[in-house]
């Protein structure tokens, strides 16, 4: 049926996974009744999957996806995607023994025993992956988590991990977590954020091709940029910490050319900009599985056309700013 949510699979992960993937940032205990209202709503509308952090509002997104999860009884039918050993207080965090800790901690939040897909927050490249890959397939052993992979991974170091694990018999890395989207991520969103977007990355994107990893990419309206809420003469006017970081990462030049291509591109289709921009990178020779921040149940809905649009390798070309004819 049209504009019915898609499903993938991962290994490691018996159920089936919604492309789009909600995500929990927004939510805590004084908006509890907010987020249950958007999750019933996204859940109703075929998404199964949702992104969460064991740094995100100190604990409080996922205390909250638990209690909505345990309320409905659904355990079985929600995928959920968590991550760890985020920096704390500039202190780097991608040990084992923080990864530990981080499982733990978040095991206990959600109320349950098992995470379906866990991934490192950001990486630091100081530390050697072996040890890294040592723990992850403990936990994996011991029960605690499925699937797991690294968020603001180098592809570089995902196949340093990968090639370990081979050689050892140990289980990969199934899964990666890096920024993506039509406008280009200029500079960091936050320190250690890693993209796939952007001319400087078509060698990971290449390899991602071709190294069946499963990505889950953030950010995949680049922050709102994508809405068309940010222009050229508004920049000074940023309304909350959010905006900010959109401003700082997106808010170039390039990337409004590629807005503006973007804008008479989808009046052509007959569709928004936000389908535009979330059907350029579910229309990538990749595996991808996009993260999407929806605030409300409508916001959710209007992405679901998006899966119906395939962009040829000639638009997306146009849009990135690779050519300046559209054929």
């Amino acid at each position: 049926m049209a504009n019915r949510l898609r499903y993938g699979q991962v290994t490691g992960v018996a159920k089936p996974i919604s492309i789009l993937v909600q995500g929990t940032v927004y939510f805590n205990e004084s908006n509890a009744d907010e987020a249950f209202a958007l999750f019933d709503a996204v859940f109703a509308q075929g998404c199964n999957t949702f992104d969460t952090a064991h740094v995100y509002g100190n604990g409080a997104c996922e205390r909250v996806l638990g209690r909505w999860i345990a309320s409905r009884g659904i355990r079985d039918q929600v995928v959920i995607l968590d991550k760890g050993a985020h920096p704390y207080n500039g202190r780097q965090r991608v040990t084992p023994e923080a990864i530990t800790a981080d499982i733990a901690d978040s095991l206990e939040r959600l109320g349950v025993d098992f995470i379906d897909l866990y991934v490192l927050h950001r990486d630091d490249e100081s530390q050697p992956v072996e040890p890294i890959v040592d723990v992850l397939n403990q936990q994996h052993r011991a029960g605690r988590i499925g699937a797991f992979g690294g968020s603001n991974w180098s592809y570089e170091r995902v196949q340093a991990a990968n090639r370990y694990a081979e050689a050892h018999g140990l289980v990969p890395f199934a899964v990666s977590s890096p920024q993506f989207s039509l406008p280009e991520m200029v500079k960091p969103a936050w320190e250690g954020c890693i993209s796939l977007g952007g001319a400087g990355n078509q060698a990971a994107r290449r390899w991602y091709a071709s190294a069946g990893i499963a990505l889950f990419t953030w950010s995949s309206l680049a922050g709102g940029f994508m809405t068309g809420k940010y222009r050229r003469d508004n920049l000074n006017t940023p309304g909350d910490y959010f905006d900010g970081v959109t401003i700082r990462a997106y808010a170039y030049e390039d990337n409004f050319r590629r807005l503006d291509r973007a804008q008479t591109l989808a009046a052509d289709k007959g569709i928004s900009l936000p389908q535009l921009g979330l059907a350029f990178v579910l229309s990538q020779p990749l595996p991808i599985f996009a993260l999407v921040g929806a605030r409300t149940p409508d916001e959710f809905a209007d992405n679901l056309p998006a899966l119906d649009i395939q962009l040829t390798p000639a638009e997306m070309a146009w849009l990135n700013l690779e050519t300046d004819t559209l054929t």
